[in-house]
């Protein structure tokens, strides 16, 4: 005999990137760009509660990772200064990639100090081979047993930092679901089985393919905006924007641990939602020492900066120029970064800077030889277009300056690009070439010699680039181009 159905609100948010204040954010109008004023963590909490007080024990807020590192606040704190924010916040679980920015130890601390857990089934101490936080929680809502599984991001230990995963191995996370799903299922007799992850979209696809069990998919890392889920294997898959800008809402019917209906809201946190006041004075303690040095203004663009496309953007041809300006190279490498609040056209400001870099490394600069870039660019167009969802390593295509590459995305690895120049003269493989970059995404410590850093970091080099030009324009150059 078949029970009434029971109703589960489950609330996403993804890559919020530690933009706790209102931003800029970009929108589409047809083909044309659109920046408005976007996000703010005061809205998005008095969104939750309002929601919350409407559906009573019904709700389920989630947090897939990329929240404690991204702005000059959370940055120079180590992310502490976003723990009284967060715990203000209702979030009931969350998942981990740029938390570990601050390194394993650090990130352990901040666990210690937020009110909710994070979950992620494939982080191990290399030391014993132990889990470093839970695989999953199960979350009571509405007579209902919910098991949450979170996964971290892979690529922590493979293309960031070394620093960033010391002593801390991550896997896929693949081969570990079957059993925790298999566990929630039959030894914690849930209703509902969620998966929390920060591998990106095309992994969600591939794991609802070929994993069964999983009966929501809250995916994050690639940053985009599902106006409609995708279903998959029976699984509903959704993830929602960036930098707090929207939350995912899903309303769930389940019947005998079955999803027998479902409705899904993309809902954009704008100046029609009120602040929270708590969390308002929360993000003011926060941002208020801050705000004489961040609102000051150290130039203007006559170029929208974003970082909105793949291949190239105006906000990192900015920064490119920046680095050259600096170092007096004839290439600029920089990583691929998809975060980073857009800047209208007008004046740009210290704020501005730290969100186009905020890790603020030191320009770096090396010889490199025309056999080096070729493969260091194709494995870059690998790491972003593989057919594998496993082989794709991070963000956006590596962003360059000083040359043009055309390629074919759908060719195989290895064999996707079909011309390559440094500025007007094609590429000789044997000659050596100047180049500058900001860490190792930039250039890859694999490739180049007489690496060295300048005694300068990138905001500084921003800086003096904008003293000397005091307006600047960053128009696409076409240097990296699908045919």
């Amino acid at each position: 005999m078949l029970v009434d159905s029971r109703n589960l609100t489950l609330l996403q948010i993804n890559d919020s990137h530690a933009y706790i204040e209102p931003h800029n954010e970009y929108f589409w109008n047809g083909e044309e760009l659109v920046i408005r004023e976007a996000g703010g963590y005061a809205r998005i909490a008095e969104l939750v509660k309002t929601i919350r007080d409407e559906k009573k024990n019904q709700v389920l807020f989630l947090d897939n990772g990329d929240t404690i590192h991204g702005t000059y606040p959370a940055v120079t704190s180590h992310g502490e200064a976003m723990v009284p924010i967060l715990n203000r916040m209702g979030i009931d679980g969350m998942t981990l990639h740029w938390e570990f920015a601050y390194g394993p130890e650090q990130l352990k601390k901040i666990s210690k100090m937020i009110d909710y857990p994070f979950l992620a089934c494939n982080t191990y101490n290399e030391e014993d081979g132990k889990l470093v936080y839970p695989a999953y929680e199960v979350y009571e809502r509405n007579d209902m047993r919910i098991g949450v599984i979170g996964i971290a991001n892979r690529i922590v230990d493979v293309t960031m930092p070394v620093q960033f995963s010391r002593g801390v191995k991550i896997t896929k996370g693949v081969d570990e679901l079957p059993d925790h799903i298999r566990t929630l299922r039959e030894k914690e007799r849930v209703d509902l089985v969620v998966v929390l992850s920060h591998l990106g979209l095309p992994h969600a696809n591939y794991i609802a393919e070929h994993i069964d069990g999983i009966d929501v998919f809250l995916s994050g890392h690639t940053h985009n905006r599902l106006y409609m889920p995708f279903v998959v294997n029976n699984t509903i898959i959704i993830q929602s924007g960036y930098q707090g800008s929207f939350i995912g809402r899903l309303d769930l019917s389940i019947r005998d641990k079955k999803i027998v209906g479902f409705k899904h809201d993309l809902i954009e946190i704008n100046e029609n939602i009120p602040d929270d006041p708590e969390v308002r004075e929360e993000v003011t303690k926060v941002m208020e020492p801050h705000r004489e040095m961040l609102h000051e203004v150290v130039g203007e663009t006559k170029t929208p900066l974003a970082r909105h496309r793949v291949m190239e953007s105006t906000m990192d041809n900015f920064l490119l120029q920046g680095l050259i300006n600096t170092s007096d190279a004839e290439l600029a490498f920089s990583n691929g970064w998809r975060y980073g609040a857009p800047i209208p056209k007008g004046n740009i400001t210290m704020e501005d800077l730290w969100n186009i870099i905020p890790v603020n490394p030191p320009v770096s600069v090396c010889s490199i030889t025309g056999e080096e870039l070729l493969v260091m660019m194709e494995e870059n167009l690998e790491a972003t277009f593989s057919r594998d969802p496993f082989g794709q390593m991070g963000g956006y295509v590596k962003r360059c300056l000083g040359l043009h590459i055309y390629f074919k995305i759908e060719n195989p690895k290895g064999r996707r690009i079909q011309d390559f120049f440094i500025g007007k003269e094609r590429l000789d493989r044997k000659k050596t070439y100047q180049a500058c970059f900001v860490t190792t995404q930039g250039i890859p410590e694999r490739y180049g010699s007489e690496r060295r850093d300048l005694d300068i970091d990138a905001i500084e080099a921003l800086r003096l680039f904008l003293d000397e030009k005091k307006s600047v324009k960053a128009n696409l150059r076409n240097a990296i181009v699908a045919i």
